[in-house]
């Protein structure tokens, strides 16, 4: 039974069976709402050939909306009380997204940040209540949690501030912030480290995987089966969607096939780990608005160039190789791993050939099956020294 109150402690590193809690799925859920308006834009942005705009609006509404998930998921995984003020003020946190999400069309359609700031806003400071209640409870690393709730509410002054820049200025007060953001875990963790669970978050991180995955499934889906439904059935279209589902299968076969609790052993390269995640799950996501542009432009009505229709899937399939490698598979032994790299070369070569959305599905399914055949050599090689 939940209580209404108790003390939050810290909690304990090496707990056994740490899981995702009901409450943390519902907080992933309701960030769909804010990845999928994001998501949404960025395709409508492309195949109005509106590239450098919609590349650099997707990217600064996507860091708002992955770091405020990514605050949120380091403290729960140390200081989880799970009690009714614990929940009520998640839920605040929530009620916050959902205003970050309604901003996300404002913020594309007529550079408008002043609706996905208040969301933003509303979701740190519930962050610092959060830490102000860990600083009360948690005298080992009070500092700590004083240095978050300080740092964060200095930053939300900022955000705030931005707004009332020049517009000539607005790039520049946004990755000003967005740095003083980065830094904020990094200045009070050396004052005692708080006890998030490996194990944990890399749960919570592979969930939101999940998440973004599916909501290049669900986009890639609603766009061939909308053009079904217009009457354009073909067979051209019918092998989209299947070089389409190949492509997200295939990325969540290399995903989940390095698990990376093991990776996180030292502060640094948990920071690293953690904060390398913005261009997986920006690029995940972003594949679901490339396979719709790619929809667009064989039933053309997308208004971009046939190099630049390719890009818009090739680039972020690229990415998302490079960072997993460098995050996950680069540590690890096996001659595979380098296979990532030039899976990622591969990649954008095939935007210039005549059908690259099928092409990319041919280069990762070839990925996952030479990181099989290396895996099944290491264990061939464990079996004979044995």
């Amino acid at each position: 039974m939940t209580t209404w109150y108790r003390r939050m402690k810290a909690r304990r590193a090496d707990e056994g069976h740490r899981a995702a809690t009901p409450l943390e799925l519902l907080f992933d859920l309701c960030f769909v709402v804010a990845v999928a308006s994001a998501a949404a834009k960025l395709h409508h942005a492309l195949s109005e050939n509106h590239i450098g705009a919609g590349v650099l609006g997707y990217l600064l509404v996507f860091f708002a909306i992955w770091w405020a998930w990514l605050n949120f998921t380091w403290f729960a995984s140390a200081y989880d009380t799970d009690d009714v003020l614990y929940r009520l003020t998640t839920l605040v946190q929530i009620g916050g997204v959902l205003v970050l999400a309604a901003g996300v069309p404002r913020a594309f359609d007529e550079s408008d940040y002043s609706v996905i700031t208040l969301g933003y806003v509303v979701m740190r400071l519930a962050m610092v209540a959060q830490w102000l209640r860990a600083a009360k409870s948690d005298p080992e690393r009070r500092t700590c949690a004083r240095r978050y709730a300080l740092g964060i509410t200095l930053v939300q002054i900022g955000w705030v501030a931005r707004l009332f820049l020049p517009e000539n200025l607005f790039l520049v007060g946004f990755l000003v912030m967005a740095v003083a953001e980065l830094a904020v875990p990094v200045w009070a963790e050396r004052a005692g480290q708080t006890t998030w669970h490996p194990h944990h978050i890399v749960e919570r991180y592979g969930l939101f995987t999940l998440i973004v995955l599916g909501e290049s499934i669900l986009a890639a889906t609603g766009a061939i089966g909308a053009a079904l439904d217009a009457g354009h059935a073909s067979f051209a279209l019918i092998s989209l969607a299947g070089a389409g589902l190949v492509i997200v299968f295939s990325m969540w076969w290399l995903y989940f096939d390095y698990p990376a609790h093991d990776l996180l052993d030292t502060l640094k390269r948990a920071i690293t780990w953690g904060y390398g995640h913005y261009l997986v799950f920006a690029s995940v996501a972003a594949v679901g608005a490339g396979l719709e542009v790619a929809v667009d432009y064989d039933l053309h009505v997308a208004h971009l160039p046939t190099t630049a229709a390719g890009l818009a899937t090739t680039v972020p399939v690229a990415v998302f190789l490079l960072v997993l490698w460098l995050l996950q598979v680069r540590p690890r032994p096996g001659t595979a791993r380098w296979a990532f790299p030039v899976a990622a070369a591969l990649v954008l070569a095939v935007t210039f050939t005549p059908a690259p959305i099928h092409a990319v599905a041919v280069v990762l399914a070839a990925l996952v099956v030479l990181v099989l055949a290396g895996r099944r050599g290491i264990k061939d090689d464990e079996v004979s020294s044995t």
